[in-house]
């Protein structure tokens, strides 16, 4: 008898999807097979935020089908597959929340109703944050950290959360060489350890080093495949409107998407 085979990590078949009069997505296919790291390219406009709403369930597609591992984005996320670093976080920083009590909230879907840590999740905590480079700020303010250390803690977070699916929007943004380098290096072991990530980036010269696969977004999927097949002149300009190359970082950091 020949063996089921292991749903895919993302499965997306003819999304189309938008906002009120704005269709972002059009007849997007998108797969992911469990254990990779994909960056997923595009130029502001080309609809990576929408399909990260999508892909978590906060945007219904308009047509087409989603699935996280078999399940609809709504059911991956109540049992936990699913986890996301946001490119802007949501907390206020001048809020007196501790690094590690931020880091905590991944915690929340292993505590149930009480939400009170057990040595168990102390102990994901912990390892999250020595991971990430943040074991000896547990203590301080998300206010007081950096830009890059604050991306840091919220990736911690995510990885706390130990969902078999991580989706990172823009997780270079704003930081410096030395938290790109640890960021990098924690996805590497991420990867390497099972986890499933899909990496939102404008940083075209740090792909090679980063991913495996790439899918180069303009409102549908124009290419997908190993860096140096997808990364070429010609697609990047019919992705960019212009002949980019794998030189410099693009400017700026994205907006709405």
């Amino acid at each position: 008898m020949m063996s089921q085979s292991a749903p895919d990590a993302i499965a997306v078949h003819g999304l189309s999807a938008g906002y009120p009069g704005v269709l972002a997505l059009e007849q997007v296919d998108l797969t992911v097979t469990p254990g990779r790291l994909c960056a997923l390219v595009g130029a502001n406009g080309s609809g990576k935020s929408t399909l990260f709403a999508a892909l978590l369930g906060l945007r219904a597609p308009a047509a087409g089908r989603v699935r996280l591992f078999g399940r609809s984005p709504q059911a991956a996320r109540r049992r936990n597959l699913v986890s996301y670093v946001p490119q802007h976080d949501q907390v206020d920083h001048s809020f007196p929340v501790t690094v590690e009590q931020t880091v905590m909230m991944g915690r929340y879907g292993h505590m149930g109703f009480t939400r009170r840590p057990r040595t168990a999740d102390r102990e994901r905590v912990g390892a999250a944050l020595d991971q990430v480079g943040l074991g000896g700020l547990r203590t301080r303010t998300i206010g007081e950290l950096s830009g890059g250390q604050r991306r840091r803690a919220f990736l911690a977070r995510s990885i706390a959360q130990e969902a078999p699916l991580m989706l990172l929007d823009e997780p270079f943004a704003g930081v410096d060489r030395a938290s790109e380098e640890l960021i990098v290096s924690v996805l590497h072991q991420l990867r390497d350890a099972g986890t499933t990530l899909l990496v939102s980036t404008h940083h075209l010269e740090g792909i090679p080093e980063l991913a495996e696969e790439v899918v180069l977004l303009h409102r549908t999927v124009l290419a997908s495949g190993p860096p140096e097949a997808v990364l070429t002149e010609e697609r990047l300009a019919r992705a960019f409107g212009t002949v980019l190359g794998l030189g410099p970082q693009l400017p700026g950091s994205e907006g709405q998407r």
